[in-house]
C-alpha cells in the first residue's frame, strides 16, 4: 500500500497586477517616513531579488472559500472519484474569507466546512477543517491526511490551500508587491501503485522566531485606518530560512534512505526567487554537490507569493504542461518543501 496524490486542481485568478501598476504608490519605511528613492527604483530592486515581474488578485466577487473550492473541484474531478466518499476536507489558510477593501478575517463558519457545502457533500462523517500554519499549511495539511490514512481513519482526504492575500496588504508597505491570490487542491488517497510518500518532516520555531511575519498598522501614520495588514521582517526571515530549511530537506532525504541524485524535482514555496535559489544551493551543498539545472520549477515570476497556494498551485501547473521546460515523470521523486509564519518549516519526499 502506497498514499499517493491522484488529483490535482488550481485556480488562477483573472485580474493581473503588473509591477508597473505600483509606480503610483507612495512607499514609506516602517516608522512612516519617506524612502529616498523613487518608486520606479524600489521597484526595479523589488523585480531584481523576487523575481516578481506580476501576480494574480481574485476577482471582487470571490473570497478565498470560492477559489478553494473552484480547485477543489477540478481535483475530484481529475482524481476521477465520487466527492461524497471524502473522509476529510483539509482547508489551510491564514486569514480567512476577506471581503474586498477590508482586512476583517471571516472564519465562522471554517472555510472547509464553507468548501464541503459549495461541494454539496451530505456524507456527515466526511469531516472538514481548517489549517493555520503559515505558508506551509498546504505541506502540513497533506502530513496530516498521510497520518489519518496511515492510522485507518481515512481512505480519501481533500487537502486545499488557498488564500486571497491581495485583502490583507498594506498599500503604503512596498512588501505588498509579494503577495497575490490563488488556490491548489490535491486528492490523497491510498493506492495500489508503488511510491507515493516516501518521508516528512515538520518543525516550528517559536522561542525568537514566532513574531517574524505578524499583523500591524499601515506604514502611513497619517491615516486614520485602523485596519490591521500583514508584515514581515524580510532580512530575518531570509536568514531563517536559510538556515532551517536545507536541513529539514536533508532530514527527508535521510531518512527515506535514498541518495539526493535520485531526486528529480524539487517544489519549493514560492516566497522570493532569490532566497529559494539560496536554499536550494545551501541544501545541495550540505552532500556536496552542485545544483543540477532544471531542478526548481518556479511560477512566481507571473504569479506572486500566494502563500499555502504556491505548491500546490505550481505541482498542479507542471501536471498540466504549463510550466515551461517542466514535466515530471512516472517513478521520479520530488521534495516539497515550504517555510512561513510561526516560524515553522515542512518537507515531505514523494514518488510520482
Amino acid at each position: 500500500m502506497s498514499i499517493k496524490i491522484t488529483g490535482t486542481g488550481s485556480y488562477i485568478p483573472t485580474e493581473i497586477e503588473k509591477n508597473e501598476d505600483f509606480e503610483q504608490h507612495q512607499f514609506l519605511n516602517a516608522n512612516g517616513s519617506e524612502i529616498n528613492h523613487p518608486t520606479t527604483v524600489i521597484i526595479d530592486k523589488f523585480k531584481k531579488i523576487t523575481g516578481i515581474e506580476e501576480r494574480r488578485y481574485a476577482s471582487s466577487n470571490l473570497n478565498t472559500s470560492d477559489i478553494a473550492f473552484l480547485a477543489a473541484e477540478k481535483a475530484i474531478a481529475d482524481a476521477k472519484i465520487n466527492p461524497e466518499t471524502l473522509d476529510y476536507i483539509i482547508l489551510a489558510h491564514n486569514f480567512g474569507d476577506v471581503s474586498k477593501d477590508s482586512a476583517q478575517a471571516d472564519t465562522v463558519p471554517s472555510l472547509a466546512a464553507r468548501v464541503k457545502h459549495k461541494l454539496k457533500i451530505k456524507n456527515p462523517y466526511c469531516v472538514a477543517y481548517d489549517v493555520l500554519f503559515g505558508c506551509p499549511g498546504w505541506i502540513e495539511g497533506v502530513v496530516q491526511a498521510q497520518s489519518f490514512i496511515q492510522s485507518g481513519m481515512a481512505k480519501k482526504c481533500l487537502v486545499i490551500g488557498a488564500e486571497t492575500l491581495s485583502r490583507v496588504i498594506d498599500k503604503h508597505d512596498r512588501d505588498s508587491m509579494i503577495y497575490s491570490d490563488g488556490s491548489g487542491a490535491s486528492i490523497v488517497e491510498i493506492s495500489n501503485n508503488n511510491g507515493g510518500i516516501l518521508a516528512s518532516v515538520t518543525a516550528s520555531y517559536t522561542y525568537d522566531e514566532a513574531n517574524f511575519l505578524f499583523f500591524g498598522n499601515t506604514y502611513n501614520t497619517q491615516s486614520p485606518d485602523t485596519n490591521k495588514y500583514i508584515k514581515m521582517y524580510g532580512r530575518k526571515i531570509y536568514e531563517f530560512a536559510l538556515n532551517n530549511v536545507p536541513m529539514a530537506m536533508k532530514k527527508c532525504i535521510d531518512d527515506a534512505k535514498i541518495s539526493i541524485s535520485e531526486v528529480k524535482k524539487i517544489l519549493i514555496h514560492q516566497a522570493n526567487e532569490k532566497m529559494d535559489e539560496a536554499i536550494v544551493k545551501r541544501f545541495y551543498e550540505l552532500y556536496d554537490q552542485e545544483v543540477p539545472t532544471g531542478i526548481m520549477p518556479m511560477s512566481i515570476q507571473k504569479l506572486g507569493n500566494s502563500s499555502v497556494a504556491t505548491i500546490p498551485t505550481l505541482y498542479d501547473l507542471i501536471l498540466q504542461g504549463k510550466i515551461k521546460n517542466q514535466s515530471i515523470q512516472s517513478g521520479d521523486i520530488l521534495l516539497f518543501a515550504s517555510v512561513g509564519a510561526g516560524m515553522n518549516i515542512n518537507a515531505f519526499l514523494y514518488q510520482f
